[in-house]
């Protein structure tokens, strides 16, 4: 049986946090919130929902993301898969199942949750998320040859492949830089179209014009680095 762990990064999530682990499937062994610098109390209503917090000041996606990876790589138990999800209830725990499942059952490495139209809610996605994941897949598929069609937050990857991957990003850049790095390395990968609802509260990215340009400067930074070093 494959030992699975959940990373939640958060910041100012303690109207949904709760709801997102009450949800999160029993196959899960451990659920790690990534608490990055949250005023709201998201910790303490995290622990008592029963997760394992730790805490990130340096404010930042990625920043939350490698201080959950720090807690695991001084963990005496390793998990054999890691996934990853937003605190912001946007995503179906429930459908953790299904991306993992090709992980287990038919030897992948990465597994993204791509959140197709079928599936997500009306005005779930801001106009400018629209915008930055076609641009970002479409120039991926041109360069890379990549099946990509999301840059989603819902994603699952098999422990010694994440660390392989020597994440490096901060803050924004953290999804594509893990897809583009999972293309670079020819690792096997696969999309699951899973449901997507509109978030409680507002967004910290695509939220603020200051978040949204952040963020396309950082995907595109990554792209045209990896695409000169081919």
């Amino acid at each position: 049986m494959s030992h699975m762990v959940l990373i939640i990064p958060a910041y100012n999530e303690a109207g949904s946090i709760a709801k997102v682990i009450a949800e999160v499937p029993s196959e899960v062994n451990q659920i790690i919130v990534a608490n990055n610098n949250s005023t709201d109390g998201t910790d303490r209503v995290a622990v008592k929902a029963g997760a394992t917090v730790v805490h990130e000041k340096r404010m930042g996606y990625g920043y939350a993301c490698l201080a959950a990876m720090k807690y695991l790589e001084e963990a005496s138990k390793k998990p054999d898969i890691v996934v990853f999800m937003d605190g912001d209830y946007s995503d179906y725990p429930e459908d953790l199942t299904k991306i993992v499942a090709p992980i287990k059952e038919e030897g992948m490495d990465f597994v993204l949750g791509a959140r197709v139209k079928a599936y997500r809610e009306t005005g779930s996605m801001t106009p400018q998320q629209h915008f930055g994941n076609w641009l970002a897949t479409s120039l991926m598929k041109l360069f890379f040859g990549a099946r990509f069609t999301d840059l989603g937050p819902f994603r699952a990857i098999r422990y010694k492949t994440l660390l392989d991957l020597d994440m490096q990003d901060k803050t924004y850049g953290w999804t594509v830089e893990m897809q583009l790095k999972i293309l670079r390395k020819r690792l096997k990968y696969k999309e699951v179209p899973v449901r997507y609802k509109k978030r409680i509260g507002v967004s910290k990215v695509s939220g603020t014009v200051k978040g949204t340009i952040f963020a396309g400067v950082k995907i595109l930074n990554w792209i045209f680095k990896y695409t000169l070093k081919k």
